[in-house]
């Protein structure tokens, strides 16, 4: 009498090794590009029709609060004319780019504006959304 085998099925596995591999790179990418990502103050700029990106060595913003920021790190007026001026010494045709936010009062704009005028910035710009144009 002749004996045949039976086919024996293996269970199914899950090899763990190529989803390890690819979560892991998957939690490497998503760290190096998070490190990118700028941090801007959460503010809403007023819309301009003549708003344009302007490229400068200085960010100033004002948020809702009424807090300034120098390149994203809060500052008092003093430090804010501290820092500007030594700024200013090393660059010597140095811009601003002021963003505030539209809901603020008018003369916190004015004041840093005049904070820096006094450090002879003249040349600054005041970050606006460009309007949508209805058409």
């Amino acid at each position: 009498m002749i004996e045949f085998r039976r086919n024996r099925r293996r269970a199914a596995e899950v090899e763990l090794t190529p989803l390890i591999d690819v979560v892991f790179q998957l939690l490497v990418f998503f760290l190096l590009t998070s490190a990118f990502i700028s941090h801007t103050i959460p503010m809403e700029l007023p819309q301009a029709a003549t708003g344009e990106q302007a490229h400068a060595t200085l960010a100033v913003s004002i948020d809702r609060g009424g807090q300034v920021f120098l390149d994203a790190a809060p500052v008092s007026a003093e430090e804010l004319r501290s820092r500007v001026r030594a700024a200013r010494e090393s660059h010597a045709d140095l811009r601003a780019v002021i963003a505030a936010d539209g809901r603020i009062e008018h003369a916190k704009v004015v004041r840093v504006i005049d904070i820096l005028r006094q450090e002879r910035i003249s040349k600054f710009a005041i970050s606006v959304r460009p309007e949508q144009l209805e058409r």
